[in-house]
């Protein structure tokens, strides 16, 4: 093609595409009647159009009002409803404050709200769900369920009157997905007791979640039961409802952001938690373990990051490019193979080790720095390794006046440590009984 033809046929594509694209109306603005301070406005998605498109259905015409007093269980169950009877479609919830008891969402159906992007805070404006179901304890009904193919979009949910102490009311999950290929996007949950729950009940494969801000009070997110890869992206578990006071102190003594069970390939990136007792914590259910890869993510102030009590024997979970604060613990109950890959890690003020391995397989540390350890000035090393058998490779101990820098313990099995440097000079201390190597490091 001649270069003049290329260009006019550029021209005239454009012009085709500017002219095809839809007229959309501007944003909602929140309701005046929302007396909360004034935040910076969040991203939000148009309103759909004054004629509703085939598949949608609005909340509001059922009878919900979003004045933050009216009862609108109702309103959205029968929204719903009627979305399922069409065979699937999108209940849009116009911006402003509705009132709801619980939610279940049918499958092929999409609850929306008017958000492109999860907002920092429930006073943000948008469509805020105010979440007043019973307080039945942990172990009563999911604030809202999820069927499979569901999916949540666009819409905050906060719970008035939950307590702001260190001993907050214990709801149950505030999402529960009961299938397959459940997605979570754009969405806000301020202040949950438990979070998002995928595998209590049913399988849950294929999850999606997406854009997600979270301020779980006691779990962020549990995974169980996903037989066909899950994926969790940008799932950001941060204290911002209630930033400091007792309800800190309580999650930082009771708080787990991230549950892994029965998994088969989970892929996490790009996610984040902050001032929870254990950041990542792998267990085996009934299911059995689950394996994963971790990348660009990271656990900050909370005494263990990582806590591994087992995952699968012969896959194993791998940290890639992650920040860890504080302590990474693989118990004894362990059996499969634990990486770490590019990552860093570094104390809190009550940090002894940064890794205590305890587990009996290989856990390795490839192109890592530790940037301390024993801050409680207790005459602890950086690596413990008492069981299993470790692989320490091309990694940086940043700590120059160290009192120890690893310990090996009478019944690890084998160990590998090279091409590392540790500032200061090397202080390893060797108390194994198996085949240990050693050598190819600097103590500058």
């Amino acid at each position: 093609m001649h270069t003049t033809n290329r260009t006019a046929y550029w021209l005239i594509t454009a012009a085709l595409a500017t002219a095809c694209l839809p007229k959309l109306a501007l944003p909602q603005t929140p309701p005046k009647g929302d007396t909360a301070p004034a935040l910076a406005p969040a991203a939000q998605s148009p309103s759909p159009p004054s004629k509703p498109m085939p598949g949608w259905f609005s909340v509001t015409d059922f009878g919900a009002v979003a004045d933050d007093k009216t009862d609108c269980t109702k309103a959205f169950d029968d929204a719903l409803k009627a979305a399922d009877a069409a065979d699937g479609g999108i209940v849009w919830v116009p911006a402003g404050k509705y009132r709801v008891r619980e939610l279940t969402i049918p499958r092929r159906v999409t609850l929306r709200g008017t958000f492109e992007a999860p907002p920092r805070h429930w006073k943000s404006g948008g469509t805020v769900i105010m979440a007043v179901p019973e307080k039945t304890g942990e172990d009563g009904r999911p604030f809202c369920i999820m069927h499979e193919c569901a999916a949540l979009r666009g819409l905050t949910i906060h719970y008035p009157n939950q307590k702001a102490t260190d001993t907050p009311d214990p709801y149950p999950w505030c999402v529960r997905g009961i299938g397959d290929n459940v997605t979570l996007t754009d969405v806000l949950l301020s202040n949950p007791y438990n979070g998002i729950d995928l595998g209590t009940e049913h399988p849950a494969g294929r999850h999606y979640v997406n854009r997600v801000n979270m301020h779980a009070l006691r779990r962020g997110i549990y995974v169980d039961k996903c037989f066909d890869v899950g994926r969790i992206e940008s799932l950001h578990i941060w204290p911002f409802w209630q930033m400091d006071g007792p309800i800190r102190k309580f999650t930082i003594e009771h708080g787990e952001a991230f549950i892994i069970g029965k998994t088969d390939w989970e892929y996490v990136t790009n996610c984040f938690c902050i001032g929870y007792k254990i950041g990542f914590h792998f267990i085996k259910t009934a299911h059995g373990a689950g394996n994963g890869v971790f990348t660009n993510s990271g656990s900050d102030v909370g005494p263990l990051a990582v806590l591994v009590d087992e995952v699968q024997r012969h896959s194993g979970i791998s940290f890639v490019n992650c920040q860890m604060m504080a302590t990474v613990k693989v118990a004894a109950t362990n059996r499969g193979p634990v990486k770490f890959t590019g990552c860093g890690f570094w104390p809190i003020k009550e940090t002894g080790p940064q890794a205590i391995l305890d587990g009996q397989d290989t856990v390795s540390f490839n192109a890592c720095h530790f940037a301390g350890w024993d801050e409680n000035k207790s005459g602890q090393a950086c690596i413990v390794a008492a069981a299993g058998s470790l692989i320490v490779t091309g990694c940086d101990f940043l700590k120059e006046k160290a009192v120890k820098h690893v310990v090996l313990g009478e019944k690890l099995q084998s160990a590998v440590i090279t091409a590392s440097r540790f500032r200061g000079g090397e202080k390893i201390e060797n108390h194994s009984h198996g085949d240990v190597q050693i050598g190819l490091n600097v103590g500058r």
